[in-house]
């Protein structure tokens, strides 16, 4: 076995208890320790002589140890080590607190180096607290030079983990390089080695982002190979052609109770384009919230119908599965469409009122049903398609490519044809950002908002401004309005001091308004519970509605016009957006509330980008940058490709890693002639696959 994937315990100085530490930062193997990057450097490139040193500088300093001891503190009962260190030009102290050791490890002669940020004491500057080194050791990586900043978790130092990755470095000529030798040479990139030495222990700023630069393309270049392969085994497959039924679209359109938008007919006609080739369509739907996605996709299902064929649209919540259902059958109320709601809890055929599952499942093997709107029970249920001409998967990021497949392959048309796929998001990403992400789809968008939306007012709130929000609150119910409250737990909990549904929903009705009608809804109710609360809800018999981010994507209520969202500095823009987007739909000025008790700068900048900001796009730039697109889409959701250190605003190199991408398909189709790389694409694929 290469050492290099040995268990981490193989390292010296790592017992169980250290491995233990290590393993929650996702650290098992020498090879997870070396692929654990720095998420930043302290730059001690230059030595400043003590005289120049002014306080509240981050410096590094050279000199020799004139005196050090450790005396006991009387009034905090702490140790406190004090040392003396001189250069050419001056002295200066440097204070430790409670490591006594120091006067064993440091003794007076020792030539060190510290580094650190420099205090005032009687207008002379220390420095307290200093990371330190001896100069006579082998290299100096705590102290000088850009040194490594890491993720940490409990009861684990920088040192100990700089410490690790040094002894581990060796190891790094015995991991196997992937890419093909013709882009290293012609890119001019380092070798993996290189680059992992170079990543943890740089020697000046050009290494530095050498090293970042062949990272990156690694993550890139994989991630869009595997969207290359991906795209061409849809291309290599067949489609039922969907003729475009233009004059029944028309009628369609024309009684529709809203006017379609420019965006939505140039997304509508892309998609019917493509349906009517025998490649099958792969396309992205991209539109803010609100933005009419929906509708265009039902112009899609509804050609499939008059083509004789069936439509799947699958979405990750049965909220939002019963929401699509009420309003397709809404929509298509005066024509001849079959519609069935398909959940774990959940069935039903808008043609009758008591249907069994096993009823279902046999009228779409039968064909006799034209639309299924489902969740995940639709690939996890013994369900076939009599004929599967469009899938439909709403919120993309959600599922894995391993799900998209599994309803693709659901089909037992005789012909084996693949079904158009048709991939939806109401997550706004950047174009070239989408590209890296879904680099296999084609992208559709719709930019606009329907004709006379109006822009929500969005309000930060502090507590001391609370029971106004609450005045706020009954004067829109006195208007024939309702609210959404959102919180961000179920249950209260001991270690969060955050708001929770059960704790609100009693203050609200019990104490706030108890002459109002409140209800709570999250994820963990039965199915039909859920419905029902819905139900009333959009009948205008529930004022206020508390619940957990359950009504994150879909919900429709038009006459909802108030958004509480508690302790908002817990949520991101992209969701902070989504909830937002739950109201504003009716004709009325709606507005979005944001109460919050943080003081952290940076979430309040993230909070004041909604204030300024309504479009879902702009915001999700801003939250991109700030958080990173693992915590944007939520690590947690696989098919999403977790870069630990690809910049997703790089356009040159996301560019070049596409370029590359599609010049070694062209050199090896089936990436024979490079079996290494056959096997990085593989283990790319499980780690974003939900199996």
């Amino acid at each position: 076995m290469n050492k290099v994937y040995e268990k981490i315990e193989k390292i010296n100085k790592v017992g169980k208890t250290m491995a233990g530490r290590l393993k929650n930062l996702g650290i098992e193997t020498i090879h997870d320790l070396l692929f654990h990057f720095p998420f930043r450097y302290e730059d001690f490139s230059e030595v400043t002589p003590i005289a120049k040193i002014q306080a509240g500088e981050t410096v590094n300093i050279v000199g020799t140890i004139d005196l050090i001891n450790t005396k006991k503190s009387p009034r905090k009962k702490i140790s406190i080590t004090e040392a003396i260190i001189r250069d050419k030009t001056e002295s200066l102290k440097a204070i430790w607190f409670n490591q006594p050791f120091l006067s064993k490890t440091l003794r007076v002669g020792d030539h060190v180096s510290l580094a650190g940020k420099t205090d005032s004491e009687y207008g002379v500057p220390i420095m307290k607290s200093p990371n330190y080194e001896k100069i006579n050791a082998l290299s100096n990586i705590h102290t000088q030079g850009l040194v490594p900043i890491y993720h940490l978790t409990q009861n684990l130092t920088q040192k100990q983990i700089r410490f690790l990755i040094k002894q581990a470095l060796p190891l790094t000529n015995e991991i196997t390089d992937w890419l093909p030798d013709f882009i290293i040479k012609e890119y001019k990139l380092f070798s993996i080695a290189q680059a992992l030495k170079n990543i943890h222990f740089p020697k000046n700023d050009e290494d530095l982002m050498r090293a970042k630069k062949r990272l990156s393309f690694n993550e890139l270049y994989v991630n869009n190979l595997q969207s290359q392969l991906i795209k061409r085994e849809m291309q290599d497959s067949i489609a039922q052609k969907i003729i475009f039924k233009e004059q029944e679209t028309q009628e369609f359109v024309n009684n529709l109770p809203f006017k379609l938008t420019d965006a939505q007919k140039k997304s509508a006609w892309q998609i019917l384009l493509d349906m009517r080739e025998e490649q099958p369509m792969s396309r992205l739907l991209e539109g803010d919230v609100g933005s009419g996605k929906t509708i265009t996709a039902v112009i899609a299902m509804y050609n499939v119908a008059l083509n004789k064929a069936q439509s799947a649209l699958m979405v990750p919540t049965e909220i939002l599965a019963q929401q699509h259902y009420a309003s397709l059958k809404k929509l298509i109320k005066n024509t001849d469409i079959k519609i069935a709601l398909f959940t774990r809890t959940d069935q039903k055929i808008n043609t009758a009122e008591e249907t069994s599952k096993k009823e279902i499942i046999k009228s779409i093997a039968d064909g006799k049903i034209d639309i299924i709107i489902g969740t995940h029970a639709l690939i996890q249920e013994k369900i076939e398609f009599k004929n599967l001409a469009l899938a439909i998967i709403d919120e993309q990021h959600r599922f894995g490519v391993e799900q998209r497949k599994k309803l693709t392959q659901k089909s037992r048309a005789s012909h084996q044809k693949s079904p158009h796929l048709l991939s939806m998001t109401a997550t706004p990403i950047p174009r070239t950002m989408a590209l890296v992400l879904y680099g296999e789809l084609d992208i559709s968008i719709i930019n606009e908002m329907p004709k006379g939306r109006k822009k929500i007012i969005t309000r930060i709130v502090r507590e001391e401004k609370r029971n106004e929000a609450y005045s706020f609150i009954r004067q829109e119910i006195k208007n024939g309005r309702q609210i959404f409250i959102i919180c961000p737990l179920i249950n209260p909990s001991d270690k969060l001091e955050n708001k929770s549904v059960q704790e609100e929903y009693k203050k609200l009705s019990e104490t706030i308004f108890p002459d109002l009608t409140v209800a709570f809804l999250h994820g963990k109710l039965k199915s039909e519970d859920k419905e029902k609360i819905m139900d009333n809800f959009s009948k205008n018999k529930i004022n206020i509605l508390v619940s957990t981010s359950v009504v994150e994507v879909g919900v429709d209520i038009p006459n909802a016009t108030v958004m509480i969202i508690e302790d908002a500095d817990r949520f991101g823009l992209a969701q902070l957006h989504q909830f937002r987007g739950r109201v504003g739909r009716g004709d009325h000025q709606s507005y979005c509330l944001l109460f919050t008790n943080t003081d952290s700068a940076n979430s309040l900048e993230r909070l004041d980008a909604m204030t300024k900001h309504h479009d879902g796009f702009t915001l999700s730039k801003i939250d991109l940058k700030q958080r990173g697109p693992g915590e944007v889409f939520g690590t947690s959701q696989k098919g999403f490709p977790e870069f630990k250190i690809a910049n997703l605003f790089d356009h040159i190199l996301i560019e070049e890693a596409q370029k590359y991408a599609l010049e070694t398909i062209k050199k090896s189709p089936d990436l024979g002639d490079y079996p290494l790389l056959q096997e990085k694409i593989k283990d790319w694929q499980n780690k974003i696959h939900l199996e």
